[in-house]
């Protein structure tokens, strides 16, 4: 399914905030202290915005999903669902519903 160019940015924004959320977590369980200096940590952040940037397709987004699934725990829309592109479609949703109630919220 195609994502309509209005929707893209909406979609970019919630997904890189979420799954660096996600990263920032696994890699502060692993290091046990964060070093903003980390190679390894910056370029798989720049790997996973290029990625997200040029997401045209749900598909697309499915794939990110797939690739960063170790990020996904038993609890976060169980896990094993996620990664299906109806999985995929309920994560999008849930995203963009938190941001506006986020978004409702600052008003």
């Amino acid at each position: 399914m195609e994502i309509n160019e209005i929707n893209k940015q909406a979609i970019h924004d919630v997904l890189i905030t979420d799954i660096q959320r996600r990263l920032f977590k696994q890699y502060n369980a692993r290091t046990d202290k964060f070093n903003p200096n980390d190679e390894d940590y910056d370029r798989t952040q720049s790997m996973l915005v290029d990625s997200i940037l040029h997401i045209n397709t749900i598909s697309d987004v499915n794939d990110i999903v797939i690739e960063y699934g170790d990020l996904f725990q038993e609890d976060d829309y169980g896990k094993t669902r996620v990664f299906t592109l109806d999985g995929t479609l309920n994560y999008i949703f849930s995203l963009l519903v938190k941001q506006t109630e986020l978004l409702k919220c600052k008003c």
